[in-house]
């Protein structure tokens, strides 16, 4: 069973072996969260092209050396045997590793996610169904629109003000659960 948690990658060197498909789409993951990641294929398709001043693109087959100071590796090659031997070094060594095509070597799967700002709603089958996972991703994301994006925002300030004016710890509870019923507009209305 896999255990929920968020990782704060800022000072994580990422790398991602392969140039197609998945691995575009694992990129552009970790891109959505502004963190460059090192991509490792002899071959990419084209879609790398828009975003290759935003990553690093190093043309080469996988040899260990790319990934010894990787903190995450993801193998995406379609090479069942070149994946195998990525996900077995990552688990001798440590280091975070997602293989696309064998979830058994990998110590962490990726969930289909929505991200609004500071909300961030994830989904997860356990790697047994990614595309139940993107089904509720796509209805999560009918209900939860770009406007949570600064909803959260507000709620974020509206809280803070709470915390700093109000020193009864019970009625600080009290005011910032009664603050989730509150439409943008009223949570505004809050600050003045």
């Amino acid at each position: 069973m896999l255990y929920p948690i968020n990782l704060k990658i800022d000072n994580m060197k990422i790398t991602i072996i392969g140039g197609g498909k998945v691995a575009y789409r694992k990129c552009m993951n970790f891109l959505d969260f502004n963190k460059k990641v090192t991509v490792i294929s002899k071959d990419f398709i084209e879609e790398f092209e828009n975003i290759k001043y935003d990553i690093e693109m190093i043309k080469d087959n996988y040899e260990e050396k790319y990934i010894k100071d990787s903190y995450i590796v993801i193998g995406a090659t379609n090479n069942k045997k070149v994946n195998e031997e990525i996900g077995i070094y990552c688990s001798k060594n440590g280091k975070l590793v997602n293989i696309v095509d064998n979830p058994k070597l990998c110590n962490f799967t990726v969930p289909s996610y929505i991200k609004r700002g500071d909300l961030l709603l994830s989904v997860s089958t356990g790697g047994k169904s990614p595309s139940l996972s993107a089904k509720i991703r796509k209805e999560l994301e009918e209900t939860y629109d770009e406007t949570y994006e600064e909803y959260i925002n507000i709620l974020g300030k509206a809280r803070e003000q709470i915390i700093n004016n109000t020193l009864d710890i019970q009625k600080r509870r009290e005011d910032i659960k009664k603050l989730l019923n509150l439409s943008i507009e009223e949570l505004i209305k809050t600050l003045e």
